[in-house]
């Protein structure tokens, strides 16, 4: 029988053998070094699978070990190794749950149908497949019943297992939040009732310049046109309401053409956003440039030219337009009042 004073001894050997073990390097082969962990599974199954699939070495030493550290609460989620691994850095990564992420972005001045249609490509779980827009704004809690511009354009992570709903219910919140602070910080004097209000000017705002600088002006021009009661008249609200039937050409017909949408003939703002609007469009909807301009007119090189008289204007049009033959506008135009 061994001694009393052995027995300590061997135990600490004991123990450094096993560490050696689980600490041991393994190559692993190009085609094993990704793994699942789904719900239900145990440390000690996942261990044994691994072990079958060439990625772990001593599955049962590294469960007792689990064991006695008291660390057995695996995270569910796919899982990629690097080339040179070992057993207790597998155990550590999987305690961690550091799984493989993938992201996704919603691009600034996109749709909610743009939205549906990128989260159906992704490597989700999808529950929203062959629902309306209407529907999933009603699974959102969105009020209205077009949902249209309720998306945070934003990059999100997601992981193996996640849904496009969960997806959505994360950028719906980011919208709230954001709009919610930019209503609280906005400026004095605005034709705006409510923060949904806004969010309908930010989505015009948003269609109608990608220059970062011609964000709060243009806001301030369909201000002061709000204001004035003079009607919007902005191409991209015409276009939204043609939905399916625009072909990439807008037509004199179509800006006679009566929609919910047609703000050239609607006063106002449109019942919903036309899109997607960024931070930097809802604070200029909710900061709008002072000044005098009520016209500006597409210059060719994607920025604007700002007019304040009606004389103006029809010279800036005849200038930036007419000479270059330009199919699209991106500029209110005069009105018989």
């Amino acid at each position: 029988m061994l001694g009393m004073a052995l027995i300590p001894a061997l135990l600490i050997v004991s123990a450094g053998v096993s560490l050696k073990l689980l600490t041991s390097p393994i190559t692993l082969a190009e085609g094993a070094r990704s793994f699942e962990i789904s719900s239900g599974e145990s440390l000690t199954r996942v261990a044994s699978r691994l072990h079958e699939e060439g990625m772990l070495q001593n599955p049962r030493l590294l469960v007792t070990f689990a064991r006695l550290m008291g660390q057995t609460n695996i995270k569910l989620g796919e899982y990629q190794l690097p080339e040179t691994t070992s057993d207790l850095e597998i155990l550590e990564l999987v305690l961690r749950g550091e799984v493989v992420t993938r992201q996704l972005t919603l691009v600034e001045g996109t749709t909610f149908a743009d939205a549906l249609r990128l989260l159906s490509q992704q490597s989700l779980k999808q529950k929203l497949t062959d629902k309306s827009p209407a529907e999933v704004g009603e699974l959102l809690g969105i009020d209205q019943a077009n949902p249209e511009g309720w998306l945070f354009p934003d990059t999100y992570q997601f992981s193996k297992g996640m849904t496009d709903l969960d997806i959505l219910k994360g950028a719906v919140a980011l919208m709230r939040q954001v709009l919610q602070e930019e209503w609280q910080g906005r400026a004095e004097n605005l034709p705006y009732k409510t923060p949904y209000e806004a969010l309908i000017m930010a989505s015009i705002v948003e269609k109608e310049t990608g220059v970062a600088s011609e964000r709060q002006e243009i806001a301030g021009v369909f201000v002061r046109r709000l204001q004035k009661g003079m009607r919007l008249q902005t191409d991209p609200t015409v276009i939204y309401g043609l939905g399916d039937s625009y072909d990439g050409n807008i037509r004199k017909r179509h800006l006679r053409q009566p929609t919910p949408y047609n703000t050239y003939v609607i006063k106002g703002l449109p019942p919903t956003p036309i899109a997607l609007p960024g931070r930097a469009a809802i604070h200029a909807a909710l900061h709008p440039a002072d000044g005098d301009t009520l016209f500006f007119v597409a210059k060719g090189d994607g920025s604007h030219y700002f007019s304040v008289t009606l004389a103006e204007h029809e010279a800036a049009v005849k200038r930036y337009q007419l000479q270059r033959r330009a199919s699209y506008r991106s500029s209110p135009k005069p009105e018989n009042q």
